[in-house]
């Protein structure tokens, strides 16, 4: 396990990022190149890599097209115990802190604890906070309620207790597939009670969507489905946070 704080420290130099969410179950080989070149040439912060299942048997394989063709740090984005690889170059240690599921808060960490202190990954504590459908496939993996939208105070308290629980991050997730972003009302109230880098994602669409959630307080958008459907995607949403 890295001693460093690099990539942490990346998170937290004041600069709004943009890190797309590649789910190698979504994408051929070939798409996979593509997209990583898209990220080099887009200037991108950010890849989180990793997805809700591993239905085909490419985690690896794939993980080194994205180093080969992108510079920037590659961020595992775990869905379980078998998305840990030693290629990547840190992981978000995700704790469900919104769901009351003791496998998703602590249970998975401690089998998983091991392997990642014997590798070279640099660990990122974070907050997971899941809001809004009930039948986003993130509910459903994790058994866990979210937080409905409309409740920004719940989200707002659930971050503080993250933080002070001392997660160094939080993640405010509007699940995979949301037909809509977390509201902006949401984005602002848990930004107004946490001194912490919030990353938000799920439902963010295009350039707009992104924006509109930085200037709420977001310091990290994640982008995932989205970009299947219209890679280009990444170079207008890249273009418009890094003007």
């Amino acid at each position: 396990m890295k001693m460093t704080d690099e990539l942490y420290l990346r998170f937290r130099d004041g600069k709004k990022k943009f890190a797309p969410l590649i789910d190698p179950d979504k994408y051929s080989s070939e798409g996979i190149k593509k997209i990583a070149c898209l990220c080099e040439k887009s200037g991108v912060d950010f890849i989180f890599y990793g997805g809700s299942l591993l239905i085909q048997n490419n985690f690896e394989s794939y993980l080194s097209i994205l180093k080969e063709n992108c510079g920037c740090p590659v961020i595992l984005f775990p869905g379980s115990l078998f998305q840990i690889s030693n290629k990547a170059d840190g992981i978000l240690l995700l704790s469900m802190i919104s769901g009351r599921n003791p496998e998703m808060l602590i249970g998975q960490h401690v089998i998983a604890a091991p392997f990642i202190k014997a590798s070279n990954l640099e660990v990122l504590p974070t907050g997971y906070i899941l809001t809004g459908n009930t039948s986003s496939s993130v509910a459903y993996m994790s058994q866990t309620t979210p937080i409905p939208y409309g409740k920004d105070e719940i989200a707002a308290s659930t971050a503080m207790a993250g933080e002070m629980l001392g997660l160094r991050m939080i993640y405010l997730e509007a699940g995979s597939g949301a037909v809509e972003p977390i509201p902006l009302s949401m984005i602002r109230r848990v930004r107004e009670c946490i001194g912490i880098s919030l990353i938000v994602g799920g439902g963010i669409c295009n350039p707009k969507d992104a924006q509109d959630a930085l200037d709420a307080g977001a310091d990290v958008i994640v982008v995932g489905n989205a970009l299947e459907k219209n890679p280009g995607l990444i170079f207008e949403i890249s273009e418009r946070i890094h003007k």
